[in-house]
């Protein structure tokens, strides 16, 4: 029987302990799923830029095609209470930003990542995009309670009233004009835009990843 040299000894100690620490980087489903809900946290919260000007809530609620209703709209003198429609939803939807954070931080904290280091691996707004898809319906679901309230508040159902039925009797009533509907969607749209945006961010630029975890899942 060959004997174990010292310097054989000392070759297999030094195989080991690579591969003991390549081991040690290996990244487990579970903190793949742990960095991808706090990269999609952190998306949430960082940078509520979007600014809902009356051009970006016409575009918003109204495809292109119902946009030329608004001209009827505007035809049968309820510009004032479309113009005031408008530049009201552009301040509500930037407080109902705000207000739907907890809304979003509890559906990334409850969602189940079926295969989390693929995600981890796909790149772009994969992530983002798998949010959408496993949340989007129940997300805008549960905005619309506090778009409506926000609505109240600033008491446009009667102008949005006024200003919808020659809208709806124009497209045929193929539209779903219902505001807080409306309003939901376009809050939870912007949302998404703002957390794809960090989701890239930190995918690409190492000084966006600003936890251990982070760096861990994403740094390689």
């Amino acid at each position: 029987m060959k004997k174990i040299t010292l310097p054989m000894l000392f070759a297999f100690t030094i195989l080991l302990a690579w591969s003991c620490a390549g081991l040690k980087g290996l990244l487990s489903q579970g903190d793949a799923a742990a960095a991808l809900r706090q990269m999609l946290s952190i998306g949430v919260r960082d940078g509520l830029t979007q600014q809902f000007t009356k051009d970006a809530v016409m575009t918003a609620l109204f495809p292109e095609p119902a946009r030329k209703a608004i001209r009827t709209v505007e035809t049968l003198g309820l510009s004032p209470e479309l113009e005031r429609v408008t530049n009201t939803l552009g301040t509500v939807a930037q407080n109902a930003e705000t207000t739907s954070i907890p809304v979003f931080e509890n559906a990334i904290s409850r969602i189940q990542f079926t295969d989390a280091l693929q995600l981890v691996k796909a790149g772009g707004t994969s992530a983002t995009d798998y949010l959408r898809s496993q949340a989007g319906d129940s997300l805008r679901r549960a905005l619309k309670p506090i778009m409506q309230a926000a609505i109240d508040e600033h008491k446009l159902t009667d102008d949005w009233a006024k200003v919808s039925k020659p809208i709806q009797s124009v497209s045929g009533n193929r539209l779903n004009l219902d505001l807080a509907t409306l309003m939901a969607g376009m809050v939870s749209e912007s949302m998404f835009r703002q957390i794809a945006e960090k989701e890239t961010a930190i995918r690409t630029n190492a000084s966006a990843r600003t936890t251990p975890l982070l760096r861990q899942a994403f740094g390689r």
